[in-house]
């Protein structure tokens, strides 16, 4: 079980608290970037968004690494405009946004910087902000991951039933039915095969699903979703503990 511990939330701390945490030698941030889209009939459009929080608080609470506000705003434009609920933002504007807020973070002397994902079309504009950021504040280390490529079993899991075009899957229903049950509704959840899968062209979600889903979602459970969270908080609290240490290599 994870532990019980408080994570640290950037909007929850004063400018004070913030240079304190600075100065006690924690110089490392976590960005949750997630989306708001439409997740099928039985789980809500804020399935990433929740699911990138959950998992950088987690990991905040076990490393004392402080937690910015999560962006719930994604790259979501290939879930088209056939399904109500979808807000995205085009690839370029996500990218600058990331940009714009590691310029901050930097100059209030944060100098390690994760975006957590947890959408899998936000990933090429977040590796262009990265490109940007890198290019732009070269003291400052960046890094990129996606919530479901931290541990190879949760990979597997998530990309079991639909390969990589996964969509209010098993996993996802998985791990919403873990952390908000409130908002699942199982009585509507529907299955759908991976349509695209021996496609040469990239379509979007209304070309390739009748209700907005890809994989099976009626099979998740509530234990499998608790694998997923604490699979993801350990590992990447792991890998964190080295990463606040970590130099160049020809530093």
């Amino acid at each position: 079980m994870l532990e019980n511990q408080k994570p640290v939330l950037w909007d929850e701390l004063s400018w004070e608290e913030i240079a304190a945490i600075r100065d006690s030698g924690m110089d490392m941030v976590i960005l949750p970037v997630g989306a708001t889209e439409q997740h099928g009939l039985h789980l809500p459009t804020g399935v990433d968004t929740i699911s990138a929080v959950a998992i950088a608080s987690g990991v905040s609470a076990k490393t004392g690494i402080p937690m910015l506000p999560p962006i719930a705003y994604g790259c979501s434009l290939g879930h088209s405009k056939k399904w109500p609920g979808t807000l995205p933002l085009r690839p370029q504007t996500l990218a600058t946004i990331i940009s714009e807020l590691a310029e901050w973070v930097s100059s209030a002397g944060y100098k390690r910087f994760l975006i957590l994902n947890g959408h899998v079309t936000n990933f090429a504009p977040l590796r262009c902000a990265l490109e940007n950021i890198r290019n732009d504040i070269p003291d400052m280390k960046i890094a990129l991951r996606s919530i479901w490529e931290l541990t190879e079993d949760v990979e597997a899991f998530y990309t079991a039933d639909a390969g990589d075009n996964w969509h209010a899957n098993n996993a996802e229903t998985s791990l919403m039915m873990h952390l908000r049950p409130d908002l699942v509704n199982m009585a509507k959840a529907q299955d759908e095969p991976n349509r695209s899968a021996d496609c040469f062209f990239s379509y979007t979600v209304d070309k390739e699903s009748h209700c907005g889903g890809v994989g099976e979602g009626s099979k998740g459970t509530e234990e499998q979703g608790q694998f997923v969270l604490e699979s993801c908080v350990i590992s990447l609290a792991s890998l964190l503990e080295k990463a606040l240490v970590e130099e160049a290599p020809l530093s």
